[in-house]
């Protein structure tokens, strides 16, 4: 059973999470810790640190942790939640695989018609409301801390490393690995 609600919650996830693999988050989170309960938000919040250090898409790394994650925490072995790893990643590039190949055979003949054109404007603003949503899913406990003084602590970082990128373009590892240094000497 699990089988099947995994390969159809991260197939909808696909075919539905316009904005890449960030704005996908608050539907993963929405499924996986609300609905289904399979992870807590402790685990989710861990699961999203860790595909964020891995190569490739958040989205896809995502679906692998919760995939193996889920299947284990039903009780199978962790054989089979290899298994389950990959159910829930094929499961949610299925649609984006499908529609690809689909779209990219009518889009470049009529990409420039005024109704596609339409459609992709209106777009626009749906996947800035994912991303938002996103953003706002990881400000969490797990992620700020639970007393004002960690809080403070964590924006001072965040606000500290959206600078460094936005501002004077810092590599982005250099500054996963200034944050986690500075977190771990604070908070330990």
């Amino acid at each position: 059973m699990i089988f099947l609600q995994l390969f159809y919650t991260f197939f909808k996830i696909g075919l539905f999470g316009f904005g890449g693999g960030y704005a996908m988050l608050s539907m993963i989170q929405g499924e996986v810790v609300t609905r289904y309960e399979w992870l807590s938000t402790s685990e989710f919040t861990d699961i999203i640190a860790i595909s964020q250090m891995t190569p490739g898409p958040i989205g896809i790394n995502s679906a692998t942790y919760v995939g193996y994650s889920a299947v284990v925490n039903a009780g199978y072995s962790h054989a089979i939640g290899v298994l389950g790893s990959v159910l829930a990643t094929c499961a949610v590039v299925l649609p984006s695989f499908i529609l690809m190949i689909t779209i990219s055979k009518f889009f470049l003949k009529y990409q420039k018609h005024p109704i596609i054109a339409s459609v992709f404007s209106g777009l626009r603003p749906g996947v800035v409301g994912l991303l938002a949503a996103a953003a706002l899913v990881l400000m969490n406990g797990e992620n700020f801390g639970t007393d004002t003084r960690q809080i403070i602590i964590s924006c001072i970082l965040f606000a500290g490393a959206f600078l460094a990128s936005y501002r004077y373009k810092v590599n982005p590892i250099l500054l996963i690995v200034i944050c986690g240094a500075a977190g771990y000497f604070i908070f330990n």
